[in-house]
C-alpha cells in the first residue's frame, strides 16, 4: 500500500491473512488503544539458524476451535516486555509477517501470546495501522466476510456427517476452557453441540407440554442431553431450567437435586456425615454472641471461616488467632452471613486432593498446593497442580461422597490428615483445565462417554478415523 493512496476503513473486527506463515483466515479484534499487534501462539521455541535467533510456534487460528492447528516459524526481531489489558506485564518475543487485508498487503510486527482465554486470536494494534487504516468501531468486517464453508476450505477441514446425539450445554460462558473443551469432544464424538446460555433460556409450564425457549424463540424440543455447568451465582435459575428439561424426559448429566444438594454448603456436609464420609470438625452457629464457643468447637485458632453463599476460592478466610478468629466471624455475622467455622488441617501444609468423578469412578486426581503466603490451593489463586496417586480409601471416600449428592459429575476436594482423608467440599461443576493440563487426559472426552453409555448410543465405527 503505497503512502498516497488514500486510508482505507475498517471496522472492529476483521477477517486478514498472513500467506507466509500458512495462515490463510484468522480473524482479529481491531484495537487503536493497543499498540503492538499479538497473534495467538504456544509451543514456543527458540533455535538458532544461520547464526539467527528463530522462533518456532503453533497457532489455533480459529476461535473455539483447538483442534485446527499451523507450525510456524520466523527469524526474531526482538523480545520486549508487555502489558497486558489485564495490567499483567509478560515477555514476548516479536516477529515481522506481511498481513494481507482485503487486496493490501504490509509488513507488521507480531507479539507472540497465548491468547487462548481471549475471544480472538488475533489483536491488530495502532502501529500496524498508522498511516493505513481509519476504525470505525460501528461496524464489524468492512473489508469483508467470510463463511464457515470457506473457512473449512481454506484448511482442509471436511463437514463431519452428523449421525449422533444432540447435547446441550447449560451455561454462562462460552469462552471458559472447560466448555470448550466439552463442545470439542463432543463433536469430535460426532454429536451435535449447542451451547445454551442460561440467562437466554425462558421456559413455559404446562402439564401437557412442557417446553424451555431459546432466545428469539427456539424451542429446545429435541435435545436428548444437557449437560448442566451451572455457575453459583446462577444456582436458582439454572436449577429451575434443569428441572424443565427433566419434565420434558431429557437426560441431565447431572441433576437439578444433586446440584442444589451440593450448592448447600451446610447440608451437603450433614449428608456426608450421616452416609459415613469424614469431614473436618466443623461449627455453624447463626448468631455472633455464641463465637466464642463456635471457635472451641474446631479446636480453636488457627481455623478456617467459610462463607455457605460464595463463589468459587472466594468467601475462605484463613483466622491465625482466637482474636482474629472473633473479628472475621463477628463481621460477617453483622452483614447477616451464614458461615461456618471448620479446624484448620495444618499438617496438610497447603495441599489438598481433586478427584474427578464421572460415572461413579475416579476418572482422574491431581494434588494442588497453594501458592507461597497463601493457605488456599485454588489454582486461580496462583496454586499449582501436579498428578497424585490416591489410595484406595481416597478413592472410595471420592465416589461414596459423589454418590451422597447423586453427582455423576462431580470435583471431590478431599485433605490429608493424620486421621486420614477429610472431605472438603463436593463441587457440580468441577473445571477442566488444570486436571487435563496435570493428567494429560482427555476428561471431557469421558463425560460425553458417559452421556452415551447412558443413553445407549454406539459410535458408528465407520466414522471414527484409525
Amino acid at each position: 500500500m503505497k503512502e498516497n493512496n488514500p486510508k482505507v476503513i475498517i471496522g472492529s473486527e476483521e477477517w486478514c491473512s498472513f500467506p507466509e506463515l500458512g495462515i490463510p483466515a484468522i480473524q482479529a479484534r481491531v484495537d487503536s488503544g493497543a499498540k503492538t499487534s499479538s497473534i495467538h501462539a504456544f509451543n514456543i521455541q527458540k533455535f538458532r539458524r544461520e547464526g539467527e535467533t528463530w522462533v518456532s510456534f503453533e497457532v489455533h487460528p480459529l476461535q473455539h476451535d483447538r483442534k485446527t492447528v499451523v507450525r510456524c516459524e520466523k527469524p526474531v526481531v526482538d523480545k520486549r516486555v508487555v502489558k497486558s489489558s489485564s495490567g499483567a506485564s509478560e515477555t514476548r518475543y516479536v516477529i515481522n509477517a506481511t498481513i494481507k487485508l482485503g487486496s493490501n498487503k504490509w509488513d507488521i510486527e507480531l507479539t507472540l501470546a497465548n491468547r487462548d482465554t481471549m475471544g480472538y486470536r488475533m489483536l491488530l494494534g495502532r502501529e500496524a495501522m498508522n498511516g493505513r487504516l481509519i476504525v470505525d468501531p460501528s461496524i464489524s468486517f468492512a473489508i469483508g466476510g467470510i463463511s464457515r464453508e470457506e473457512v473449512n476450505d481454506y484448511y482442509g477441514k471436511d463437514k463431519k456427517p452428523r449421525t449422533g446425539l444432540k447435547i446441550g450445554l447449560l451455561a454462562s460462558n462460552p469462552e471458559l476452557y472447560s466448555n470448550q473443551r466439552i463442545l470439542e469432544a463432543g463433536d469430535e464424538h460426532g454429536h451435535e453441540m449447542v451451547f445454551l446460555n442460561i440467562k437466554q433460556c425462558y421456559m413455559k409450564l404446562d402439564a401437557v407440554s412442557p417446553e424451555v425457549h431459546y432466545r428469539g424463540g427456539t424451542v429446545l424440543n429435541d435435545l436428548d442431553a444437557v449437560i448442566t455447568r451451572i455457575r453459583p451465582s446462577a444456582t436458582f435459575y439454572g436449577c429451575a431450567l434443569t428441572r424443565q428439561f427433566e419434565s420434558m424426559g431429557v437426560y441431565t448429566i447431572n441433576s437439578s437435586t444433586a446440584i442444589t444438594q451440593s450448592r448447600d454448603k451446610l447440608y451437603a456436609l450433614q449428608l456426608m456425615l450421616k452416609n459415613g464420609v469424614s469431614i473436618p470438625t466443623t461449627g455453624f452457629a447463626n448468631s455472633p454472641l455464641e463465637t466464642g464457643d463456635l471457635i472451641e468447637m474446631v479446636d480453636g485458632a488457627p481455623l478456617v471461616v467459610k462463607l455457605l453463599e460464595r463463589g468459587q476460592g472466594r468467601g475462605v478466610v484463613l483466622a491465625s488467632t482466637k482474636k482474629a478468629a472473633e473479628s472475621v466471624v463477628n463481621a460477617f455475622k453483622s452483614l447477616g452471613a451464614n458461615l461456618l467455622v471448620q479446624k484448620f488441617i495444618k499438617e496438610a501444609h497447603g495441599k489438598d486432593l481433586r478427584c474427578f468423578v464421572i460415572d461413579d469412578k475416579v476418572v482422574a486426581s491431581i494434588q494442588r498446593e497453594a501458592a507461597p503466603g497463601e493457605f488456599r490451593s485454588e489454582i486461580h489463586q496462583g496454586g499449582s497442580a501436579s498428578i497424585v496417586k490416591i489410595t484406595p480409601r481416597e478413592r472410595t471416600m471420592a465416589i461414596k461422597a459423589a454418590k451422597t449428592l447423586g453427582l455423576k459429575v462431580a470435583g471431590v476436594d478431599l485433605i490429608r490428615s493424620k486421621e486420614g482423608p477429610l472431605l472438603l467440599e463436593v463441587k457440580s461443576t468441577p473445571g477442566l483445565e488444570a486436571i487435563e493440563t496435570a493428567t494429560g487426559k482427555d476428561i471431557a472426552g469421558l463425560l460425553i462417554s458417559a452421556i452415551e453409555k447412558k443413553l445407549n448410543w454406539k459410535r458408528d465405527s465407520s466414522l471414527i478415523s484409525e
